[in-house]
C-alpha cells in the first residue's frame, strides 16, 4: 500500500516533549496499519516497533539487531544502547530530529516508521551517535567496534570522533565516509558516495567543517581542513579543496563557485539541478 504523505496528519514544528510522544504514537499507528496491510511482515514490525513502549527502546533494539555478530552478542549491544539512551536524552532528541528530516526531505518516505525499519542511512546515523557517545565516555575500542560494524553492515564509515549535528539526512547512504576531525552542522543533507576526508597522512585537525543547512550531492568529495559555509550547495561529483562561502553553489573538479545557493535552505529543498545561470 503506497501511502501518500498528504493522507496523514502533518508533523507539528514544535519540538517539545508532546511532539516526542506524538511521534512515537504515530509510529505505532503506522506499524499496526502496516501489519494489517502486509501480514508477512508482522513478525518484523512487531519485533522492531510494536513490542516496544518507547522510541528509544525501538532504536536500541534496531541497533543491537543490525550490529550483532559472533564477536558481539545482541544482548550486550542492547544493554549498551539502553544505557546510552538513559544517560543521554540528547541521543533520542537527535534521533527524532533526524527522523523528521528524512520524512520531510525524502519523497520516497511516506511513513515515519520506514527509516527506522528499512533505511540504512538513518540506521547508520543512529548507530554512529551511540558510537560517538561511547567515544565521549572514553570507551574508544567499543566505539571503533561500532564503526567497524556500521561499515560492514551499512556501507557507512563514520569515525566515532566526528561531530555531527541534528536534523541530518543521509539519503541512500552507500559508501559514505566521514573522517575523525570532521564536523557536520545541523540540518545537513547528503547523498550516497559522499566523502568528508583528509588529503594525505597529516595528523591533527585535517577534515572538513560543514555548516548548517548544507546540501552535499551524490559522489561529492570534500577534502582537507576546510570550511563549507552555512546554507551552501555542493553539486554532485564535485571535489571541494578550498573554503566555500555561505549561501553559494560550487561544482566541478576542482570545485569552484558557480552561483548562489538558489534558496535559503538548500538541504530542505534538495534541488540538485544547476540552472542556466550557474553554468554560463
Amino acid at each position: 500500500m503506497n501511502v501518500q504523505k498528504d493522507m496523514v496528519e502533518p508533523i507539528s514544528e514544535d519540538r517539545s516533549d508532546e511532539l516526542h510522544s506524538s511521534i512515537w504514537a504515530r509510529i505505532q499507528r503506522e506499524a499496526r496499519i502496516a501489519v494489517r496491510d502486509e501480514p508477512l511482515l508482522g513478525a518484523l514490525i512487531h519485533a522492531g516497533l510494536l513490542h516496544h513502549s518507547t522510541f528509544e527502546a525501538a532504536l536500541a533494539y534496531r541497533f543491537s539487531l543490525k550490529l550483532a555478530s559472533r564477536e558481539m552478542s545482541e544482548q550486550i549491544l542492547r544493554e549498551i544502547a539502553d544505557y546510552a539512551f538513559a544517560q543521554s536524552p540528547e541521543l533520542s532528541q537527535a534521533g527524532q530530529a533526524d527522523l523528521l528530516a528524512v520524512y520531510d526531505r525524502d519523497p520516497a518516505t511516506h511513513r515515519l516508521m520506514q527509516p527506522i525499519l528499512f533505511f540504512k542511512g538513518y540506521q547508520a546515523l543512529q548507530a554512529y551517535r551511540i558510537g560517538h557517545w561511547l567515544w565521549q565516555q572514553g570507551r574508544s575500542d567499543m566505539a571503533y567496534f561500532v564503526q567497524m560494524r556500521c561499515s560492514e553492515v551499512f556501507g557507512v564509515d563514520i569515525h566515532p570522533a566526528a561531530k555531527i549535528g541534528t536534523g541530518v539526512m543521509i539519503d541512500h547512504a552507500h559508501s559514505i565516509v566521514i573522517g575523525e576531525t570532521a564536523v557536520v552542522g545541523n540540518d545537513v543533507s547528503m547523498l550516497h558516495s559522499v566523502t568528508l576526508g583528509g588529503t594525505g597522512k597529516e595528523d591533527g585537525d585535517r577534515h572538513p567543517k560543514i555548516g548548517n543547512g548544507v546540501m552535499i550531492g551524490a559522489g561529492a568529495k570534500v577534502l582537507g581542513n576546510i570550511h563549507v559555509g552555512h546554507h551552501s550547495r555542493i553539486a554532485a561529483g564535485s571535489v571541494v579543496l578550498s573554503d566555500v562561502p555561505p549561501c553559494k553553489t560550487v561544482a566541478g573538479v576542482p570545485a569552484r563557485i558557480v552561483g548562489d545557493a538558489g534558496c535559503t535552505e538548500p538541504s530542505n529543498s534538495m534541488n540538485q539541478l544547476l540552472g542556466h545561470e550557474d553554468i554560463f
